[in-house]
């Protein structure tokens, strides 16, 4: 299954303006464009020199956001054994959720729900895993939606960052460490896009993964719903940071790679060159 990807350069010039809290106004009096322009620019009508000019007010990579425009990159697929995407309708937009499991033990996680968890036991249960645990990135609902239907499956603990303050689950602090089979999960807090968004990275398999929610999505990122700044900055320090094939799965679009992201992603223009 090919996942179309989540956000094209209308969605990112969006979310850099919101997040940077730039009027059309404010954006006009630095790029020398209209306002009229910047409008259809939001609205997805693609002008590479409009685009190429946008980029430096909000602070975007001006090649990147120009390449998102072109709608011509995609990333390499992902054949990893021990990890499987379910990608699942919610509402009008899709979002993923993810089995990570020890091919040696067949202990495996359930990562997030998705609109519902169908596709996913049956793939479990014809796969024989044991199932031990149920780890949340963020509670927005549609991540969380199938909760109820995973833990009467399987009546495993459902782990949720503390910073999200939820009732669903057992709270934990960032930095926590869980295992699966030989597998070994680190937590790290990208937060930003949630209160309290959690990463989970995990070694052991034959790449290392990073099961980000929200806080990364392939050529984007989640929206800066509680602080734009610091959903760019946790991600700089816990994602950007690990090694570049470490494979990533957001909540939303196709599974990428951190060295992918470090040369298409427009709002991280440091990596760049």
């Amino acid at each position: 299954m090919k996942v179309p990807i989540e956000d094209y350069f209308e969605d990112i010039l969006g979310k850099a303006a919101r997040g940077l809290g730039l009027s059309a106004s404010q954006i006009a009096d630095q790029t020398g464009l209209s306002r009229d322009a910047i409008g259809k620019a939001l609205r997805g009508e693609f002008n590479e020199d409009h685009v190429r000019r946008l980029a430096g007010p909000l602070r975007l990579d001006a090649e990147a956001l120009v390449a998102a425009g072109r709608k011509t990159w995609y990333p390499n697929e992902v054949d990893l054994e021990g990890l499987a995407l379910f990608n699942t309708v919610y509402g009008d937009m899709t979002v993923n959720a993810f089995v990570v499991w020890d091919p040696a033990t067949g202990e495996a996680g359930i990562f997030d729900t998705g609109a519902e968890a169908g596709a996913m036991l049956t793939f479990i249960e014809g796969k024989n895993l044991t199932v031990k645990s149920l780890f949340i990135t963020h509670t927005h609902g549609d991540h969380i939606a199938a909760v109820d239907q995973v833990v009467a499956a399987y009546s495993c603990p459902v782990f949720v960052g503390e910073g999200e303050r939820s009732t669903i689950g057992q709270s934990f602090s960032p930095g926590k460490g869980f295992n699966l089979g030989s597998l070994e999960i680190e937590t790290r807090l990208t937060w930003g896009h949630a209160r309290g968004g959690i990463s989970y990275c995990i070694q052991g398999l034959k790449r290392p993964v990073a099961i980000v929610g929200d806080a990364l999505f392939a050529q984007s990122m989640g929206g800066g719903m509680v602080s734009y700044r610091d959903a760019l900055e946790t991600n700089r320090k816990a994602l950007f940071t690990l090694p570049d094939d470490t494979v990533v799965c957001p909540g939303h679009g196709p599974m990428t790679s951190i060295g992918e992201e470090k040369r298409v992603n427009p709002f991280f223009p440091e990596f760049k060159g």
